[in-house]
């Protein structure tokens, strides 16, 4: 028997639940998996029995890797972050386009191609993938150019590296672009990993936002993902039930 693994964002969950409540909770739900998570927090949640997934790849996701200017810094961090990820077992580093600030979107996409090339072969043998991840520029991230899952596929077409593909964020992709079952069949290739909430509003998984979370993840499962599934949603309600509610509307098995 196989499931979909599921995790979950700290920052979300964290601010409203006493630490080991939390950690303690998530294992009980079923969840396998923390997100970017700070790291004096890794030991807790190894003790658990569950996995820290993904941290932040480099500082800031306006100034990222869209600017020559910019990779220097982010190489340094993006090493030093695959060290760590490398020791701790830790599957994603989650990376960057930066704003556009007037940068046109084939030169941004050239210049992020660049930064992560410098940097693919290092992810490569640490076995950690580099995940851009898709942000919408419509609400919550003004300016910010990898925005499209056109663009970043580009990007990851140019670096040509296992180690380079996309964070396929379900609410911030259904604000730009919607269509979001057939996005994920067409293109699941570049997608390594995936996160969720509720659209609009970025809260619960329930029955006041539009998307359809059953179908999504049974999406996502036909297409052949056997990783992660990461909640990143802020709850309004009590958090932990709404974890265990999207655990359970998100949960496919595979009895077979």
């Amino acid at each position: 028997m196989t499931a979909l693994k599921q995790s979950f964002s700290w920052g979300g969950f964290a601010q409203l639940v006493p630490v080991p409540q939390l950690i303690r909770a998530a294992a009980e739900i079923g969840l396998l998996g923390v997100e970017l998570v700070p790291q004096e927090h890794w030991q807790a949640i190894k003790d658990h029995g569950l996995e820290v997934v993904s941290i932040d790849g480099h500082c800031s996701i306006q100034e990222g890797l869209n600017r020559r200017e910019h990779h220097q810094r982010i190489e340094r961090e993006i090493c030093a972050n695959l060290a760590l990820a490398e020791q701790w077992g830790i599957r994603y580093l989650v990376v960057f386009s930066g704003n556009r600030a007037g940068l046109d979107n084939q030169a941004g996409i050239e210049y992020t191609a660049e930064g992560l090339s410098r940097v693919a072969r290092r992810a490569e043998d640490a076995g950690v993938t580099l995940a851009m991840e898709l942000l919408n520029s419509k609400i919550n991230h003004k300016d910010y150019q990898c925005d499209h899952v056109g663009w970043g596929i580009e990007v990851c077409r140019r670096v040509a590296s296992p180690a380079v593909r996309l964070l396929y964020d379900i609410y911030h992709m259904q604000i730009m672009e919607g269509d979001v079952i057939r996005t994920i069949q067409e293109n699941h290739a570049y997608f390594a990993h995936y996160h969720t909430a509720g659209n609009p509003g970025r809260h619960e998984l329930d029955e006041n936002q539009e998307l359809y979370y059953p179908a999504i993840a049974r999406a996502i499962w036909q297409a052949g993902h056997r990783d992660y599934l990461g909640h990143e949603f802020r709850p309004l309600g009590d958090p932990l039930r709404a974890l265990q509610h999207a655990f359970e509307l998100c949960r496919i098995v595979d009895n077979e």
